[in-house]
């Protein structure tokens, strides 16, 4: 989200970004761009792990006196077929895609709540909108967050948004990093290289929700490239 969060950083912003914790060389240069903001603020945040999203909305709340966005964009996809039985594989995207982002939002909404104000953007995924091969349990995933999603939006207080986004084929690592099927890995790569479009389209995607006006919500938004099926 590189040029969309240039032009973010004059706000009080905290950001979160999935990175491989074996690369040693993304981490660091990440950190040493992150310092030059001024009104940023990092920690490192595994989102199995419920504490470490209440850590981090703490730490929010605590530099810059209030909290007022949070996006659940954390996600595996070791996608594969059912039969290839990669079982380890659904519970990890379970645990990152789904209960991750229901820990992120669990963090925030007493803040929200206090607050009587907040926006909640949960990045699901194309693949719950057009289900194909491969993709059934990533997919599944996808769309019970996008379920728990419009169940959120209509629970919330007045003041409190909620928005889900929906990218198709994003130039990101996704595929290389966590598609564990080789065959498969191959094949989406192939699609990627062919239709990919740059991850700023999310980022600009999601500053467009939250720069609405107080009483605007925009619930749902799809961004992929134009010659996706």
């Amino acid at each position: 989200m590189s040029s969309v969060v240039n032009d973010l950083a004059p706000f009080e912003t905290i950001m979160m970004r999935a990175a491989d914790p074996t690369n040693a060389v993304e981490l660091p240069l990440l950190r040493e761009r992150m310092r030059a903001w001024r009104f940023v603020a990092f920690r490192r945040v595994d989102v199995t792990r419920r504490a470490d999203l209440e850590a981090l909305a703490g730490l929010a709340r605590e530099r810059f006196g209030r909290l007022d966005v949070i996006v659940n964009n954390a996600g595996i996809g070791p996608i594969s077929r059912f039969d290839a039985l990669r079982v380890k594989d659904w519970d990890a995207m379970i645990d990152v895609n789904l209960k991750g982002a229901l820990y992120g939002i669990a963090a925030v909404l007493p803040i929200f709540n206090e607050q009587r104000s907040g926006h909640v953007v949960n990045v699901v995924s194309t693949a719950g909108l057009k289900i194909v091969p491969t993709m059934g349990v990533y997919a599944a995933t996808k769309n019970a967050l996008r379920t728990a999603t419009e169940a959120l939006r209509q629970e919330c207080v007045p003041g409190l948004r909620v928005t889900e986004v929906s990218p198709g084929f994003i130039d990101t690592t996704f595929v290389d990093s966590s598609v564990t099927d080789p065959v498969v890995r191959e094949a989406v790569g192939r699609q990627k290289r062919k239709l990919a479009i740059s991850q700023d389209a999310i980022a600009r995607a999601i500053a467009f929700a939250i720069e609405q006006p107080d009483d605007v919500e925009i619930g749902s938004i799809v961004v992929r490239p134009t010659a996706q099926n």
